[in-house]
């Protein structure tokens, strides 16, 4: 394992992610504002697959996951895409909870920390 600190998607206020000693940790992926909860969550995930390829990991290796939903009645369509995403076998634990996102527009935000291989 690394000591190096390696940052994915470097801006002024936050990376997109961070490894380091095996593990990386990624910035909450949000989806397009206005989309239903069911677009954001598949635009959320398709983040999460694109941030994690590059830090040169996958959707089997993620350890733990955080989902917050503007509105928790949004639970069981958010659920819908995630159950078609998640690898059978590959579930990690989970959180799942309500906050009041970053904009009204944005519907869900997912948290993810993932063992790198």
């Amino acid at each position: 394992m690394s000591n190096e600190i390696k940052r994915i998607g470097v801006g002024a206020r936050m990376s997109e992610a961070v490894c380091y000693n095996g593990i990386v940790w990624l910035a909450g992926q949000i989806g397009n504002p206005g989309d239903s909860v069911e677009a954001q969550t598949r635009t959320c995930l398709a983040e999460v697959d694109r941030i994690l390829a590059e830090a040169g990991t996958d959707k089997t290796r993620i350890l733990s996951v955080q989902i917050w939903l503007a509105d928790i009645s949004t639970f069981d369509d958010m659920n819908k895409v995630w159950d078609t995403w998640v690898p059978a076998g590959h579930t990690p634990s989970r959180a799942t909870g309500e906050a009041k996102l970053a904009t009204p527009d944005y519907k869900v935000e997912i948290i993810v920390t993932a063992a790198l291989k």
